[in-house]
């Protein structure tokens, strides 16, 4: 018989993988935990292990110690995963070939100016740490395809992605000057690197990490959560049905939704119960963005806008079992909460913010890293607020 769950109990589930850890706890084991942590602005990231009980600095300190690795990953954005995980999902990623799509060469270079970029990158940083702009001349002069560099210079990394997921480079160690971040080959940053390994392997492993975390869901949202959809779908259905078939995945229905969950997690789901937890989670958190935004269990859909703004900004979040019923924002010395009318009241707010203030230092003189990632359009974006919870606003 199909192992049946409701919504609530996924919800309740995935807060509770996402969200509890033995302590103490390291960034290593969080971000094991979570399949990837994005790390396109560098602070999230590091709130985001902060709150999960390895404190402020975490982050920083496991890429320092090289068990963590900062590389363009999951759609195409800047993530922190573990060393050794690390070339499956990259293997996963550079399975789909996006860069050999027609409308990718058309928008940006050929697949035969990718493959000269990838093989000049990987002569250029064998045994060496170089910022962007060395990297663009070293490309450039190894090539002599002057058309590349309006490209290579570019602060998306479009044509830099593809040789991440082939696992060409990664980032290295901050530049002397602190202001740049370094480009390395992931052989040479780490000792033992494996390359990249089949992908029919590397789905093994990326599979369950991500449903361990962010299941039960179907092979598509996986795939959305991957590549925003990119990857050939025959593919993704084949790796779901041989993990089914080896007894590691099993079939499962989510309010009458076929879906897939790990064997090992059935018994919990159907233990899984909501309590009424509330936490404020910051901005770029996993548990938004392993399920997406676009998940009608997570957050309400006329109320997507609010948490996916513009310029790809994924808001902080207030989180009520699983689900998202509002937003926060720093604003000096106080936390600006934004409850969904439709979700108040919220109880245990107070405590949530309290729990915030301690995770990740903020004092009440407004003082401490919370504050260093509130980006322009953030606060544009506050225009739209719709309730202020006025007892959590401090």
């Amino acid at each position: 018989m199909t192992p049946r769950f409701t919504a609530d109990q996924v919800r309740a589930w995935r807060m509770a993988r996402c969200l509890d850890f033995d302590q103490p706890v390291d960034a290593d084991t969080v971000v094991r935990r979570l399949a990837g942590v994005q790390a396109q602005v560098a602070s999230c990231a590091e709130q985001a292990v902060a709150v999960r009980g390895a404190g402020l600095g975490a982050v920083s300190a496991a890429l320092h110690d090289r068990t963590l690795m900062r590389t363009w990953a999951h759609r195409g954005t800047l993530h922190v995963l573990p060393v050794d995980e690390a070339p499956a999902h990259l293997a996963l990623l550079a399975a789909a070939r996006t860069w050999e799509k027609g409308s990718w060469q058309r928008t940006f270079a050929t697949a035969a100016q990718v493959a000269a970029i990838t093989e000049a990158a990987a002569d250029a940083l064998e045994n060496a740490e170089l910022t962007r702009e060395e990297l663009a001349a070293a490309i450039l002069d190894r090539t002599g395809d002057d058309s590349l560099r309006g490209l290579l210079g570019s602060g998306w990394g479009t044509l830099l992605k593809p040789l991440a997921w082939q696992g060409v480079l990664c980032n290295g160690d901050p530049a002397p000057d602190g202001a740049k971040v370094t480009f390395t080959s992931p052989a040479s940053r780490f000792p033992g690197w494996s390359g990249l390994p089949d992908p029919d392997v590397a789905a093994a492993t990326v599979i369950p990490a991500y449903l361990g975390a962010h299941g039960p869901a179907t092979p598509a949202a996986f795939d959305q959560w991957l590549l925003r959809g990119g990857s050939r779908r025959a593919a993704v259905k084949r790796w779901f049905g041989e993990l089914v078939a080896a007894g590691e995945l099993t079939e499962v229905e989510v309010d009458g939704e076929r879906r897939h969950a790990r064997t090992a997690d059935l018994d919990a789901l159907a233990d899984a119960r909501p309590t009424g937890r509330v936490v404020l989670l910051p901005a770029f958190d996993q548990l938004v963005l392993g399920p997406g935004t676009a998940a009608a269990e997570l957050l309400d859909p006329t109320r997507r806008p609010q948490v996916s703004r513009a310029g790809g900004w994924i808001a902080p979040v207030i989180v009520r079992d699983g689900r998202v019923v509002g937003t926060w924002e720093p604003a000096g010395d106080r936390v600006d909460v934004t409850v969904f009318p439709e979700e108040a009241p919220v109880a245990g707010l107070d405590e949530a913010v309290a729990a915030l203030r301690a995770a990740l230092r903020w004092t009440r003189d407004g003082a401490g890293p919370v504050m260093a990632y509130r980006p322009a359009a953030a606060r544009a974006s506050m225009r739209n607020r719709t309730a202020v919870h006025p007892r959590a606003s401090r």
